[in-house]
Protein backbone atom coordinates (compact mmCIF):
# COMPACT_ATOMS: atom_id res chain seq x y z
CA UNK A 1 0.00 0.00 0.00
CA UNK A 2 1.83 3.12 -1.19
CA UNK A 3 1.41 6.79 0.89
CA UNK A 4 0.88 9.69 -1.46
CA UNK A 5 1.05 13.08 0.27
CA UNK A 6 -1.51 15.77 -1.45
CA UNK A 7 0.34 18.39 -0.15
CA UNK A 8 3.29 21.11 -1.49
CA UNK A 9 4.45 21.65 2.20
CA UNK A 10 8.38 20.26 2.59
CA UNK A 11 7.16 20.67 6.23
CA UNK A 12 4.47 18.12 6.03
CA UNK A 13 6.97 16.10 3.82
CA UNK A 14 9.58 16.24 6.25
CA UNK A 15 7.10 14.93 9.55
CA UNK A 16 6.21 11.90 7.42
CA UNK A 17 9.52 10.97 6.81
CA UNK A 18 11.11 11.76 10.09
CA UNK A 19 8.24 9.42 11.34
CA UNK A 20 9.43 6.77 9.20
CA UNK A 21 7.58 6.98 5.99
CA UNK A 22 8.23 7.30 2.47
CA UNK A 23 5.41 8.96 0.70
CA UNK A 24 5.06 10.36 -2.68
CA UNK A 25 3.94 13.85 -3.58
CA UNK A 26 0.74 14.89 -5.62
CA UNK A 27 -0.20 18.68 -5.83
CA UNK A 28 -4.02 18.79 -6.23
CA UNK A 29 -4.09 22.39 -7.09
CA UNK A 30 -7.47 23.12 -5.41
CA UNK A 31 -8.48 26.38 -5.52
CA UNK A 32 -8.60 26.70 -1.80
CA UNK A 33 -10.66 30.37 -1.76
CA UNK A 34 -13.48 28.64 -3.61
CA UNK A 35 -14.21 25.40 -1.74
CA UNK A 36 -14.30 28.41 1.31
CA UNK A 37 -16.66 30.36 -0.63
CA UNK A 38 -19.01 27.54 -1.23
CA UNK A 39 -19.57 26.66 2.57
CA UNK A 40 -22.06 29.16 3.97
CA UNK A 41 -20.99 30.16 7.45
CA UNK A 42 -18.84 27.23 8.54
CA UNK A 43 -17.24 26.15 11.98
CA UNK A 44 -13.09 26.69 11.68
CA UNK A 45 -13.09 22.73 11.86
CA UNK A 46 -15.50 22.10 9.26
CA UNK A 47 -13.50 24.87 7.19
CA UNK A 48 -10.20 22.97 7.34
CA UNK A 49 -11.63 19.51 6.89
CA UNK A 50 -13.43 20.97 4.02
CA UNK A 51 -10.12 21.97 2.44
CA UNK A 52 -8.52 18.57 3.26
CA UNK A 53 -11.48 16.54 1.59
CA UNK A 54 -11.49 18.81 -0.98
CA UNK A 55 -7.91 18.14 -1.89
CA UNK A 56 -7.72 14.70 -1.72
CA UNK A 57 -10.44 14.14 -3.68
CA UNK A 58 -8.77 15.78 -6.29
CA UNK A 59 -6.18 13.40 -6.41
CA UNK A 60 -8.17 10.43 -6.20
CA UNK A 61 -8.11 11.34 -9.71
CA UNK A 62 -4.47 12.11 -10.74
CA UNK A 63 -3.02 8.91 -9.60
CA UNK A 64 -2.97 6.13 -11.70
CA UNK A 65 -1.39 3.56 -8.73
CA UNK A 66 -4.14 0.55 -8.34
CA UNK A 67 -3.28 0.22 -4.90
CA UNK A 68 -2.88 3.71 -2.01
CA UNK A 69 -4.00 5.63 0.48
CA UNK A 70 -4.45 9.28 0.01
CA UNK A 71 -3.49 11.92 3.00
CA UNK A 72 -4.16 15.54 2.10
CA UNK A 73 -4.21 18.57 5.23
CA UNK A 74 -5.00 22.25 5.11
CA UNK A 75 -4.14 24.34 8.37
CA UNK A 76 -5.51 27.21 9.63
CA UNK A 77 -4.72 29.77 12.63
CA UNK A 78 -7.91 31.29 14.36
CA UNK A 79 -6.93 34.12 16.06
CA UNK A 80 -9.04 36.62 17.79
CA UNK A 81 -11.89 34.54 16.12
CA UNK A 82 -10.79 35.18 12.37
CA UNK A 83 -9.71 32.58 10.73
CA UNK A 84 -6.35 33.42 8.82
CA UNK A 85 -4.68 30.99 6.39
CA UNK A 86 -1.34 31.72 4.39
CA UNK A 87 -0.75 35.55 4.42
CA UNK A 88 0.74 36.02 0.77
CA UNK A 89 2.25 39.58 0.85
CA UNK A 90 4.63 41.19 3.63
CA UNK A 91 2.09 43.91 4.66
CA UNK A 92 -0.51 41.10 5.25
CA UNK A 93 2.45 38.80 7.14
CA UNK A 94 2.77 41.93 9.73
CA UNK A 95 -0.42 42.51 9.83
CA UNK A 96 -1.24 39.38 11.33
CA UNK A 97 2.12 39.31 13.33
CA UNK A 98 0.95 42.29 15.07
CA UNK A 99 -2.26 40.81 16.44
CA UNK A 100 -0.33 37.81 17.23
CA UNK A 101 2.67 39.16 19.37
CA UNK A 102 2.19 38.35 22.77
CA UNK A 103 -1.00 36.70 22.44
CA UNK A 104 -2.18 33.04 21.68
CA UNK A 105 -3.93 31.64 19.03
CA UNK A 106 -5.67 28.01 17.73
CA UNK A 107 -3.95 26.10 15.04
CA UNK A 108 -6.50 23.44 13.22
CA UNK A 109 -5.34 20.88 10.69
CA UNK A 110 -8.11 19.11 8.77
CA UNK A 111 -7.24 15.69 7.73
CA UNK A 112 -8.42 13.38 4.93
CA UNK A 113 -7.75 10.15 3.88
CA UNK A 114 -8.71 7.97 0.82
CA UNK A 115 -7.44 4.60 0.63
CA UNK A 116 -7.81 3.00 -3.42
CA UNK A 117 -7.43 -0.61 -4.03
CA UNK A 118 -7.74 -2.21 -7.30
CA UNK A 119 -8.04 1.26 -8.68
CA UNK A 120 -11.13 1.54 -6.76
CA UNK A 121 -12.30 4.17 -3.94
CA UNK A 122 -12.97 2.00 -0.98
CA UNK A 123 -12.23 3.63 2.22
CA UNK A 124 -11.98 6.89 3.64
CA UNK A 125 -12.27 9.00 6.84
CA UNK A 126 -11.93 12.62 8.25
CA UNK A 127 -10.82 14.55 11.09
CA UNK A 128 -9.42 17.74 13.05
CA UNK A 129 -6.64 18.66 15.26
CA UNK A 130 -6.95 21.65 17.32
CA UNK A 131 -3.26 22.89 19.30
CA UNK A 132 -3.17 26.35 21.29
CA UNK A 133 -0.07 28.11 20.16
CA UNK A 134 1.32 31.12 22.48
CA UNK A 135 3.80 33.23 20.65
CA UNK A 136 6.44 35.54 22.13
CA UNK A 137 6.23 39.45 21.63
CA UNK A 138 9.31 40.06 19.43
CA UNK A 139 10.03 43.36 18.23
CA UNK A 140 8.93 45.16 15.44
CA UNK A 141 12.74 44.79 13.89
CA UNK A 142 12.46 41.17 14.25
CA UNK A 143 9.46 40.50 13.01
CA UNK A 144 10.30 42.76 9.92
CA UNK A 145 13.44 40.17 9.52
CA UNK A 146 11.34 37.34 10.03
CA UNK A 147 8.89 38.70 7.05
CA UNK A 148 11.70 39.33 5.00
CA UNK A 149 13.28 36.16 4.72
CA UNK A 150 9.63 35.02 3.21
CA UNK A 151 8.88 32.30 5.53
CA UNK A 152 5.71 33.38 7.10
CA UNK A 153 4.43 34.27 3.72
CA UNK A 154 3.62 30.58 2.54
CA UNK A 155 2.48 29.09 5.66
CA UNK A 156 -0.82 29.19 7.64
CA UNK A 157 -0.85 31.94 10.24
CA UNK A 158 2.47 33.50 9.18
CA UNK A 159 4.92 31.59 11.46
CA UNK A 160 6.15 28.00 11.84
CA UNK A 161 7.21 26.08 14.51
CA UNK A 162 9.62 23.82 12.88
CA UNK A 163 11.66 26.66 11.30
CA UNK A 164 12.75 30.14 12.12
CA UNK A 165 9.59 30.86 13.19
CA UNK A 166 10.05 28.65 16.25
CA UNK A 167 12.14 31.14 17.58
CA UNK A 168 8.50 33.01 18.31
CA UNK A 169 6.55 30.50 19.33
CA UNK A 170 6.63 30.13 23.27
CA UNK A 171 4.23 27.14 23.70
CA UNK A 172 2.31 24.71 22.35
CA UNK A 173 -0.80 23.04 24.16
CA UNK A 174 -1.43 19.81 22.37
CA UNK A 175 -0.04 17.96 18.78
CA UNK A 176 3.02 19.74 17.87
CA UNK A 177 3.10 17.86 14.78
CA UNK A 178 -0.30 19.36 14.09
CA UNK A 179 1.04 22.83 14.03
CA UNK A 180 4.19 21.85 11.32
CA UNK A 181 0.72 20.65 9.33
CA UNK A 182 -0.40 17.16 9.83
CA UNK A 183 -0.63 15.17 13.40
CA UNK A 184 1.19 12.04 13.80
CA UNK A 185 -1.60 11.04 16.05
CA UNK A 186 -4.54 11.66 14.11
CA UNK A 187 -3.30 10.00 11.38
CA UNK A 188 -2.26 7.04 12.50
CA UNK A 189 -5.92 6.89 13.69
CA UNK A 190 -7.38 7.66 10.31
CA UNK A 191 -4.93 5.24 8.73
CA UNK A 192 -6.44 2.97 10.98
CA UNK A 193 -10.31 3.40 10.09
CA UNK A 194 -9.31 2.69 6.48
CA UNK A 195 -7.52 -0.30 7.43
CA UNK A 196 -3.94 0.86 6.97
CA UNK A 197 -1.58 0.06 10.14
CA UNK A 198 1.06 2.94 10.28
CA UNK A 199 3.65 -0.09 11.82
CA UNK A 200 2.77 -1.48 8.33
CA UNK A 201 4.29 1.33 6.40
CA UNK A 202 7.33 2.13 7.99
CA UNK A 203 10.27 2.06 5.68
Amino acid sequence: MRLVLASQSPARLSVLRSAGLDPAVVVSGVDEDAVAAALIDPEPAELVTALAKAKANAVVEMVSESDVVIVACDSMLSIGGEMVGKPATAEVAKQRWARMAGSSGVLLTGHAVVRIDGGQRTKEASGTRSTTVHFADPSQAEIDAYVATGEPLQVAGAFTLDALGGWFVEGVEGDPSSVIGISLPLLRQLLAEVGVSVAEMWK
